[in-house]
């Protein structure tokens, strides 16, 4: 049953992309002040085919936390494709840090581009570095909430990898508050390969982190990620 499930989600997601993609065009090309609202669209159908297809259900944890139409910065474990899609709804003008080469993927770069997502360059250097502080500073004046994944790379869950600077960077030349945040979402829907399996994903948003060098930072989102994954399993 649960291949049966996966491969129906497979399906479901290849369809929702293509008519999706292409439906698109006509809002890059005549109403591109709608691509926001179309994205969140889109992200909200892939969820609620995961939550139908395989019974993966989200709750949200901490979200009063948040500032309300505020800029702010979340610092998110990265487990699955579901950390990069949650957000659409759960902030009003979501804005991720994102590799460069998603830009690059047909109909859905474009997309990404226009409801002002931020490319990186993840071997860029100190230029990658200074245009994504550029990008945030413009993002912040715009009131957008960003969101990063300081891992750098999607991981599974338990494993631990060194935090990327980057988030520093961003909180001092803005300094907006940062907010990890904790999920277990590689349990139910895993990185690699198709399966995924029943359950609830927590998503839990802790309080904002502060840190005087950047090892402090990063050692404080490492530590609101361990407490509360430890609670989570408890």
């Amino acid at each position: 049953m649960r291949v049966i499930r996966s491969a129906l989600f497979r399906i479901y997601i290849i369809v929702i992309s293509v008519l999706m993609g292409w439906a698109a065009m006509p809002v890059r090309l005549f109403a591109p002040r709608y691509a926001m609202p179309y994205a969140k669209l889109w992200a909200r159908l892939y969820l609620a085919g995961g939550r139908f297809c395989c019974g993966i259900r989200t709750h949200i944890e901490g979200l009063d936390k948040l500032p309300p139409d505020r800029p702010f910065i979340i610092a998110s474990q990265h487990q699955s494709a579901f950390d990069t899609l949650v957000w659409m709804n759960l902030v009003p003008k979501p804005t991720y840090i994102m590799k460069e080469e998603l830009l690059k993927v047909p109909l859905v770069g474009p997309m990404l581009k226009l409801t002002g997502m931020i490319p990186v360059q993840r071997e860029g250097g100190s230029r990658a570095m200074r245009n994504l502080l550029k990008e945030t500073e413009r993002a912040a004046a715009e009131g957008r909430q960003m969101i990063i994944f300081p891992e750098g790379t999607r991981m599974a869950y338990g494993e631990t990898v060194p935090l990327k600077p980057g988030i520093v960077a961003m909180a001092r030349h803005t300094g907006l508050p940062v907010y990890p945040v904790a999920t277990n979402s590689g349990l139910c829907w895993p990185n690699r390969g198709f399966l995924k399996r029943a359950g609830t994903i927590s998503v839990v948003i802790g309080d904002p982190v502060q840190g005087a060098g950047r090892g402090e930072m990063l050692q404080a989102i490492e530590r609101v990620w361990r407490e509360e994954q430890d609670r989570m399993g408890a």
